[in-house]
């Protein structure tokens, strides 16, 4: 019997997915991406196989345009609209899936989240789980019926470049950062040219991928969501802040933080894309 969509929780299974697709009030989208000149593009490979009835996310397209910064938060009305083109209303239930488990569907659900909606989940293992498990993929693609959508922004789930300068000398917010440990501490390159190498001074280094298993890329259960950020020194009830190269696997981070009962933490939508340009942003190394 398929679980009630009223107590699903915030990450479910594939076993529930295959049992609830179909239902008129669940969509399913999918959340991939890769970062700019990789081919295929995370689009091309939804057209070639994507789960059967979902829907694309592209988080460069559900973005504010005006920005020169990468897949910044639009308004209000461009998410919405972007919603409503999607299928999604304010009363749909959403699950979201990447490609790999859990490196751009947690920007989806944060974005979601964002902008007021609650009923949104990540597959846990995302695609390569469901394929792993016999599940089938479709290269068609259904026209979803237009949703009705309205946004309001969540302000208290965004944090920018001005919060975190004053943070420096209040330290008010722990500061986790989901890049590689080597681009954290300076001894590799950004991928994006023109950027300086390493972190914001006091913050911690989580790499997104240590939140899930690397043979299945389920998220790894609570206790060793909670282990892994104890070990980097978090205050339980102390605001938080997460970020990474563009403001995507950051919200890896906040989904984590989120099973592990803590939702008093922002992500920085500006990133390292904007705080490691060259300007008066301190920047420390460990290189």
């Amino acid at each position: 019997m398929p679980m009630s969509l009223q107590d699903f929780p915030s990450l479910v299974s594939v076993d529930w997915l295959a049992a609830n697709l179909g239902r008129g009030d669940l969509v399913v989208v999918d959340g991939s991406f890769k970062l700019p000149g990789a081919t295929p593009t995370a689009e091309e490979d939804f057209e070639s196989r994507h789960i059967a009835g979902a829907v694309f996310f592209d988080v460069d397209r559900v973005a504010d345009h005006n920005s020169s910064l990468p897949h910044m938060l639009p308004d209000e009305e461009r998410f919405a609209g972007s919603m409503e083109d999607l299928g999604i209303s304010n009363e749909t239930f959403v699950v979201v899936y990447d490609s790999v488990g859990l490196m751009s569907a947690g920007r989806v659900w944060w974005m979601l989240r964002a902008f007021g909606h609650q009923r949104v989940a990540v597959l846990n293992g995302g695609l390569r789980s469901w394929l792993a498990d016999g599940h089938p993929v479709t290269g068609q693609y259904e026209q979803p019926h237009r949703g009705t959508y309205t946004a309001r922004l969540r302000k208290e789930l965004v944090a920018n470049r001005g919060q975190l300068m004053k943070n420096l000398t209040s330290r008010e917010r722990q500061v986790f950062d989901a890049r590689s440990a080597p681009r954290f501490n300076g001894r590799e390159p950004e991928p994006r040219q023109g950027l300086r190498s390493g972190h914001i001074p006091g913050s911690y280094n989580v790499p997104f991928n240590e939140l899930t298993d690397s043979t299945t890329g389920k998220v790894k259960s609570v206790q060793a969501l909670r282990d892994i950020f104890d070990i980097r020194q978090i205050d339980w009830q102390q605001p938080t802040v997460a970020t990474c190269g563009s403001g995507v696997t950051a919200c890896a981070i906040a989904f984590a933080l989120h099973l592990c009962g803590k939702d008093d933490v922002a992500v920085y939508d500006g990133a390292w894309a904007e705080w490691g340009m060259p300007g008066l942003t301190p920047v420390e190394a460990r290189g």
